[in-house]
């Protein structure tokens, strides 16, 4: 599996990045997908909108991907990691997990099982 990040600060690459290390995956970024299962890892952007390069992404390759993570703020409220709840919902993709930030420990630890229980 391909960890796939879309990130605008850093946050979902960071989460992407520690996740890959800890099993041993590829990470990269959208543009460097080049076909295969996916795990997406993405923002959520404004007011709890799929980022634009993300739809663009899912236009094309959504039967490629087996789950996403969706990173927010808390300071959101309810629109916190609202953009996996709607890829979920348009694009019928198991959302893994809504993580603050870039992620804590339980949120790999989470994301982690996930991803060995799709083996």
């Amino acid at each position: 599996m391909i960890l796939l990040y879309d990130s605008l600060t850093g946050n979902t690459r960071r989460f992407a990045e520690q996740l890959a290390a800890r099993l041993g995956l590829p990470a990269e970024p959208l543009a460097a997908y080049a076909g295969g299962d996916a795990l997406l890892l993405t923002y959520t952007f404004g007011r709890g909108e799929v980022p634009a390069s993300t739809r663009q992404f899912l236009a094309q390759f959504a039967p490629q991907v087996r789950g996403v993570v969706a990173s927010g703020s808390y300071h959101w409220g309810q629109n916190f990691g609202r953009a996996g709840r709607v890829i979920a919902a348009e694009w019928g993709i198991p959302l893994v997990a809504i993580i603050n930030k870039s992620g804590s420990q339980a949120d790999l630890e989470r994301v982690q099982q996930w991803i060995v229980g799709q083996n």
